[in-house]
């Protein structure tokens, strides 16, 4: 062997073991990411479509109104979240809030005897719902002038929804 092969021959055992590793990894031919050989690349979940969704409230002779919605993929699952309310003649009901996995029936996350009207809704990278809603910190508050504001972060268990929620006083200028 002379002094230029030795070289010639760490490239060729370099390239073979390249070769035999990026087979056994491959990349998807659309992204040209790296999986195993044994993972499958995940097929496309479509998102909610939160206009289809037929929502379990009682609003007698007045409308549903969607006043926040949001829908995103998280770990491979399909997952939708809205507040609506009853459109009433005068003023706008406490909200509802409503969770819908994939094709499943909404399950109701706030109800409107909870008095809150939702301003921020959200679904986290995490699969957790955060909302931030205006409230009211007794029944003597007139229902024109909310005094609390709530954060609002729902998580999902073997049991189902958990919320959690903060309370503070509402600033007013």
């Amino acid at each position: 062997m002379h002094a230029g092969s030795g070289l010639k021959h760490w490239v060729l055992v370099a390239a073979g073991c390249a070769a035999v590793v990026g087979g056994a990894l491959g990349a998807t031919s659309a992204t040209g990411a790296v999986v195993t050989a044994h993972q499958e690349v995940d097929a496309v979940v479509p998102e909610v479509d939160l206009e289809k969704v037929q929502l379990p409230m009682e609003c007698g002779p007045f409308p549903t109104a969607v006043s926040l919605k949001a829908s995103a993929v998280v770990n491979g699952k399909a997952l939708g979240v809205l507040a609506a309310h009853c459109q009433a003649d005068m003023g706008t009901p406490p909200d509802q809030v409503f969770v819908v996995e994939g094709a499943g029936k909404p399950v109701e996350l706030l109800a409107d005897r909870d008095g809150y009207t939702l301003t921020e809704l959200a679904i986290r990278s995490d699969g957790s719902i955060r909302g931030a809603a205006r409230g009211y910190s007794s029944d003597d508050v007139p229902r024109f002038s909310p005094d609390v504001a709530v954060e609002l972060v729902w998580t999902q268990s073997a049991r189902g929804w958990a919320k959690t929620e903060t309370r503070t006083p509402a600033h007013t200028a």
